[in-house]
C-alpha cells in the first residue's frame, strides 16, 4: 500500500499544472448565472496556491455561492505560493478549506487578494489538532485513507465533500482525466474542468458526449501552465520568466462540462456543397473524409468523418455523433483507422446530419 501511495505522488507531481487566473476567468465568467446558491468544489487544488480556488472566493458573494470548498494533495509540491515564499523542500500537508462567508473589515463592499489571504492566515494560525474554524470558515489537514493518499479525489474524504457539493470546477490530473470524469458522471454531480481535447475519442469518454452527459466549453486552444521548478526544462512548449518561474504550454487543451453552453444551441452553419472529389469515402470505412469543420457539406446527409475540432461546434439538435475512427481498436465505438488512399489520418470523429 505505501508503494502505490509512493506511485500515486510521483504521479500527481508530473500532473501539477497551475492554471493562469486569466484563462479560469475567461472561461468560468461565463456560468455566472449557474453558481447562484450552489457549493463549488475544486477538488484538485490547494487553497494556498489554486487560482481557481482564488478566483472563486474572490467572487464568492458576487456569484452568490452557497459555499466555496478546496482540497489538495498531500506532498504536492509548491510552484508558487499565493501567500508564502516558494519553498520546494516543504513537505506539505493535504489542505481542506471550505468557505460560507467572506465580508470585509474595513467596510468595502469589493474583495481582493489580501481579503482572502486574511481569512486563510487567521485560519492557519489557529489550526490545533488538524483543524481550525472562525466560527464561518474552515481548514483541516486531510489524513488519507490507508487506500489512497491525503486529498487524492477518490479518497473517503474527497468524495464525502464531493457529495456535499453541487458543481466541481478544477484543473483534474491528466493522467487521471478518464477516472475523474467517471467519478462525477457516478454522482451525478455538474463540472466543469480543463482537459485535452484528445481525450474525446477515448471508449469511456465519448459515450458520454454521445448521450449528452458531456460536452465543451467556450475556450479552447494552447494555454501555458506554471510548473513546479523541479519540473525538466524542455526545447519547446518551455519557459523560465524573468521571476524564476517554469512555464509549460499545452496544446489541445479546452474546458469540459455538463453546464449549460449556449454555443452548444447555435446552428452551425454550413456553405459548401458535396462533391465526391472533395469529399473522398475512406479506403476502409463507409464515410467521407470532411477534413476542415468550416467545410462540412451542407447537404449530405450520410456519414461523415470529421477532425476532434468539431467537437467545439457540435450542436446535438444539428448532428448525432456516431462513434470514432482512431486506432480501430474493435470497441464499441471505435470502428477503424482513418485510412484515406493508403494513408493513415489523425483521429476522425463519425457524425451524420439529423434530419429535421
Amino acid at each position: 500500500m505505501a508503494n502505490k501511495n509512493l506511485n500515486n505522488a510521483n504521479k500527481a507531481k508530473k500532473d501539477e499544472f497551475y492554471t493562469n487566473l486569466t484563462d479560469i476567468e475567461d472561461e468560468v465568467f461565463l456560468y455566472k448565472s449557474q453558481f447562484a446558491g450552489k457549493t463549488i468544489f475544486c477538488n484538485c487544488d490547494d487553497p494556498f496556491e489554486s487560482n481557481f480556488f482564488f478566483y472563486f472566493a474572490m467572487q464568492f458573494n458576487f456569484f452568490k455561492l452557497k459555499k466555496l470548498i478546496a482540497s489538495s494533495y498531500a506532498g504536492s509540491p509548491i510552484a508558487y505560493n499565493l501567500f508564502e515564499p516558494t519553498d520546494e523542500t516543504k513537505i506539505k500537508p493535504a489542505y481542506m478549506v471550505e468557505l460560507n462567508e467572506i465580508k470585509n473589515t474595513d467596510g468595502r463592499d469589493n474583495f481582493d487578494f489580501d481579503d482572502i489571504k486574511r481569512i486563510l492566515n487567521d485560519l492557519k494560525s489557529k489550526i490545533a489538532d488538524g483543524a481550525a474554524t472562525d466560527g464561518k470558515n474552515k481548514l483541516s489537514i486531510l489524513k488519507g485513507d490507508g487506500h489512497y493518499a491525503a486529498g487524492d479525489f477518490r479518497s473517503k474524504e474527497c468524495v464525502a465533500l464531493l457529495k456535499q457539493s453541487d458543481i466541481v470546477v478544477t484543473n483534474p490530473p491528466f493522467s487521471l482525466f478518464r477516472e475523474f470524469v467517471a467519478q462525477l458522471v457516478d454522482y451525478d454531480k455538474k463540472f466543469l474542468m480543463i482537459g485535452n481535447l484528445n481525450n474525446i475519442k477515448y471508449k469511456d469518454i465519448l459515450p458520454l458526449f454521445m448521450r449528452n452527459k458531456i460536452w465543451l466549453g467556450y475556450n479552447s486552444g494552447h494555454l501555458w501552465f506554471k510548473v513546479p521548478a523541479s519540473y525538466e526544462e524542455k526545447a519547446t512548449d518551455f519557459k523560465i520568466d524573468t521571476n524564476g518561474q517554469k512555464w509549460r504550454r499545452m496544446g489541445n487543451i479546452g474546458w469540459f462540462t455538463n453546464l449549460d453552453v449556449k454555443k452548444r444551441h447555435e446552428e452551425f452553419m454550413s456553405y459548401k456543397n458535396y462533391n465526391p472529389q472533395d469529399f473522398p469515402k475512406y479506403d476502409n470505412y463507409d464515410a467521407i473524409e470532411v477534413s476542415k469543420t468550416a467545410d462540412i457539406p451542407k447537404d449530405y446527409n450520410g456519414i461523415m468523418g470529421v477532425p476532434i475540432t468539431f467537437m467545439d461546434k457540435y450542436n446535438p439538435d444539428q448532428f448525432e455523433i456516431l462513434g470514432v475512427l482512431n486506432s480501430g481498436s474493435g470497441n464499441e465505438y471505435d470502428y477503424a483507422k482513418a485510412i484515406l488512399y493508403g494513408k493513415q489520418l489523425y483521429a476522425r470523429i463519425l457524425i451524420r446530419r439529423r434530419i429535421k
